[in-house]
């Protein structure tokens, strides 16, 4: 199955977004990892995408994902 069936990340001008090559995630992910980087597409599977356009360091998309566990256990 093609990433493209799954993909969420709607930055299309990009030049790692799986649309502009036929290398899959692949470019994509190098780039984050290379630079500490969360994949926009984690972000948007946690709903956080309006912070995650400055920083997508792995500190702050791990202070997110606690935020957002904290705040679904305060409704259980």
């Amino acid at each position: 199955m093609s990433c493209l069936a799954f993909c969420t990340c709607e930055i299309f001008d990009c030049p790692f977004h799986p649309q502009k090559h036929n290398n899959e995630c692949a470019p994509c992910i190098q780039k984050n990892l290379k630079n500490h980087e969360i994949p926009v597409c984690f972000w948007n599977k946690i709903g956080n995408t309006e912070n995650a356009k400055s920083d997508y360091t792995f500190y702050k998309f791990s202070q997110k994902v606690i935020e957002c566990e904290n705040s679904t256990q305060g409704k259980q």
